[in-house]
């Protein structure tokens, strides 16, 4: 072989190698386009409260034309009728409690099969009780040197008011927002925590109150509703997402004694449901869908949160949360006021993208899956394999993950920007940072509940 013949053939090699390559590149970039959408004009639900916050914000700076989606954003009177309204199709999908669709897929209430590709945002709400409780609660609490209480405030703490309120022979109410929410679960595992126990299901019975055996009883109100309700005298307290904690500090009605960071740090709240037979049938629409959300989400907390101002002044727009502006900045802007003038940095108060804050970890389900179990809305004890298969069927990391790779091929986002999606296996490293110190694995969800204090094990009421 000549020197000529060796150069040419090296040359040869090496320009297809170049092909080789680029083909390559070519064929991974085809794979994280997205075809057209199947469905263009879509209606999605939200309740008005803050953490709605991703879906404005993707309305309102085009990412949902940026897919080729024409949307309508449209408030609901209550989760019940937001969630009918996925079932019944009037709706493409909608802002969710975390337990919707974890709840109607296994057929707790309402029974349809919804999945969730996006998790909306972490942490997010918090605790309110009224002046005269907080009046009856703050001896107890610790203090710092200068007055001020020590958080965070444990629901030990409240105990006594309880006992006193059983001793009189009045019923102590609180308020939560759906017998599926996460604040339903938060406000539960607060006051379980404390020694006051609030209360068990028994739906095999057709008990559906929650209130058996119950020290504090808890009902279903609203989240716009709760202040006047509280100001009324029906609730001592409640727990809500934004702004209807701060709406309590800026009408002098009440104070939030803990915000669920506080409870349980970067917990997981709202997520984004849509029908499995919606997601079957428009795939490319709903991958469409979750990456105009993530972009929504990546710029609500881009740059140390410097675009909050102009979210919140979205967001308290009438046909968003419609709630005044300093009342939403006060807690989207990192901080949050707990008794009036007591105004406190809680800079991860709303998570909506950091910490891969919009991941729908298989974890998070499952422990979802656990308070329903715990309170009796699960009436029989479950295998470990039980909550796995049903978390799998509700939560979609595979529709997120082609998403979040056609915005890294798009130069939108960065690979940096999401987990390792070649060795994710969609659960979050256990954590003892709940109030309670409980280790909570979502890999072992029978070990947790046996764990905890209060609440059902292996037993059926």
């Amino acid at each position: 072989m000549t020197v000529a013949k060796r150069r040419w053939t090296s040359g040869w090699l090496l320009k297809q190698l170049r092909i080789g390559i680029v083909a390559l590149i070519a064929t991974q970039y085809t794979l994280a386009e997205v075809d057209s959408p199947e469905k263009d004009e879509l209606t999605f639900g939200f309740i008005k409260l803050t953490d709605m916050a991703p879906l404005a914000v993707a309305y309102e700076l085009g990412y949902f034309e940026d897919e080729g989606l024409y949307v309508s954003l449209k408030a609901q009177a209550n989760w019940k009728v937001l969630l009918d309204g996925v079932i019944d199709g009037e709706l493409d999908g909608a802002h969710m409690l975390a337990g919707q669709p974890l709840a109607a897929t296994i057929g707790f209430g309402t029974s349809a099969h919804i999945v969730t590709p996006f998790s909306m945002d972490l942490n997010g709400n918090g605790i309110t009780v009224s002046n005269a409780v907080w009046k009856a609660m703050k001896p107890n609490v610790p203090k710092r040197p200068d007055g001020k209480p020590i958080h965070p405030i444990k629901a030990d703490y409240l105990k006594p008011v309880v006992d006193d309120y059983a001793e009189r022979g009045q019923p102590f109410k609180m308020g939560m927002v759906f017998p599926v929410s996460t604040h339903n679960y938060e406000l539960r595992y607060w006051l379980a925590a404390g020694g006051i126990h609030p209360g068990f299901y028994a739906p095999h019975k057709g008990d559906i109150s929650g209130q058996i055996d119950a020290d504090a009883l808890l009902s279903v109100t609203p989240p716009p509703q709760m202040p006047a309700t509280l100001e009324a005298g029906t609730i001592y307290g409640y727990c809500v997402g934004e702004p209807w904690n701060q709406q309590a500090v800026f009408k002098g009605i009440g104070v939030p004694v803990i915000t669920d960071y506080e409870i349980w740090p970067n917990n997981p709240e709202k997520v984004f449901g849509m029908t499995r037979d919606f997601v079957e049938k428009n795939p490319n629409t709903t991958i469409r869908v979750v990456k105009a959300l993530l972009r929504a989400a990546h710029w609500l907390d881009a740059d140390g949160n410097s675009n909050r101002p102009k979210a919140v002044e979205i967001l308290s727009r009438s046909e968003y949360v419609g709630a005044d502006y300093e009342v939403i900045a006060n807690s989207m802007t990192g901080t949050f006021e707990y008794e009036k003038g007591d105004k406190r940095s809680v800079p991860d108060f709303n998570v909506f993208f950091r910490y891969f804050a919009t991941y729908p970890y298989y974890s998070d389900a499952v422990w979802y899956l656990t308070q329903m179990r715990r309170w009796g809305q699960i009436a029989e004890p479950k295998p470990d394999s039980w909550y796995m298969d049903i978390a799998k069927k509700v939560y979609r990391p595979d529709l997120y993950a082609k998403a979040a790779q056609a915005l890294i091929a798009d130069g939108a986002l960065k690979a940096s920007n999401f987990p390792d999606f070649a060795t994710e296996d969609g659960f979050r490293p256990e954590v003892d940072t709940l109030i309670d110190g409980v280790l909570y694995d979502g890999t072992r969800p029978n070990d947790y509940l046996k764990r905890l204090k209060i609440g059902l094990k292996d037993e059926v009421l």
